[in-house]
């Protein structure tokens, strides 16, 4: 593959990467974005006050700007991996996931605990996106 197939993706409306990785990559008509977390993107600060909703909310936001700043929507999602500090908080992050996800066009999905998060959050999503016809 030639490496112009390869693109960055990089947008203002979600937070800069805080390690030497791109917000997301293209890759003909594939979108891998890489994980958010809840990142104001003016200030580069952990939002949420330690409130996993709020936290949810914002690496939404971060992620579908990422996949927008590409051509996409969120129903060009197929797939996402929730990572959570924190098992329990499951049902808290389904509730406000499905806002965004709904349908029979809701994305493949994992979701996992893990011992910690950059930053501290308790919440860090990632997704693959086609966006092609």
């Amino acid at each position: 593959m030639k490496s112009s197939a390869i693109a960055p993706i990089e947008t203002k409306f979600a937070p800069k990467p805080v390690g030497p990785y791109n917000q997301a990559v293209l890759v003909e008509n594939w979108l891998y974005c890489s994980g958010q977390i809840a990142l104001d993107p003016l200030t580069g600060e952990l939002i949420g006050g330690g409130q996993v909703e709020e936290e949810t909310k914002q690496v939404l936001k971060n992620l579908i700007a990422v996949v927008e700043a590409a051509g996409g929507t969120s129903l060009n999602v197929i797939r996402t991996t929730i990572y959570l500090t924190d098992l329990n908080d499951f049902s808290k992050v389904n509730a406000i996931y499905s806002e965004t996800f709904r349908g029979s066009r809701c994305p493949a999905r994992a979701c996992v605990e893990v011992s910690n998060l950059p930053k501290g959050g308790k919440i860090e999503i990632d997704c693959v996106a086609w966006l092609g016809n």
